[in-house]
């Protein structure tokens, strides 16, 4: 059977859903629910907007990153300061 062509999709360009011959591949996702207190909630709303993620997930995945690695320079003994609006700089106490 031969694709036709629509003007809305030429046959060349049709989607590899639309071929019959082509493998869709899938990336494996797990799926996860969490029960936050509305303070968390607020939160994870409140960094969603700040950052202008699309999803609450993606903020979840953004922190996973940052925490991955903070961790991963900690134990190999970095340590973190924080340079404060009047030029002070102290620790930053992340993993008391």
């Amino acid at each position: 059977m031969a694709e036709t062509a629509s003007p809305l999709r030429p046959a060349d360009t049709a989607s590899p859903a639309d071929r019959p011959d082509t493998k869709i591949r899938s990336i494996a996702k797990t799926r996860v629910q969490l029960d936050f207190s509305p303070r968390a909630m607020s939160l994870l709303s409140d960094l969603k907007e700040k950052t202008e993620a699309a999803s609450y997930a993606e903020v979840i995945r953004n922190a996973l990153k940052l925490y991955d690695g903070l961790v991963t320079e900690a134990e190999s003994g970095a340590t973190f300061l924080i340079r404060g609006a009047n030029g002070e700089i102290s620790p930053f106490k992340m993993f008391l």
